[in-house]
């Protein structure tokens, strides 16, 4: 099946822990490595801003990708990562995938 949805979002960090969530961030991304429907799960951070954490995520499905919150450990490390947050997650940006290169 060809990946057809992407999430795009940023997590804003209190001063000075942004390092620690993108450590996270960084975790989770090798737990859902082996989830053949997750394709791309990128953690990033734009230099002009550093307590905002970047993810991007390409899944098969929207299904797939709440499916991931079940994966073993995944609900830790939200645990761990959200005394780290400067206010509440913000939904990112659901994105239908149209045609492009993707590995």
């Amino acid at each position: 099946m060809e990946p057809n949805y992407l999430l795009h979002g940023n997590l804003m960090a209190k001063t000075g822990e942004a390092s620690a969530l993108a450590a996270i961030l960084i975790e989770a991304s090798k737990l859902l490595a082996a989830d053949k429907t997750c394709h791309l799960y990128v953690v990033s951070q734009d230099d002009t801003d550093t307590d905002r954490v970047w993810i991007t995520e390409i899944w098969e499905s929207k299904e797939a990708h709440d499916k991931s919150l079940s994966i073993p450990g995944v609900r830790e490390l939200i645990s761990k990562a959200m005394p780290l947050l400067d206010g509440p997650p913000v939904r990112g940006q659901e994105l239908r995938i149209l045609d492009g290169y993707h590995g």
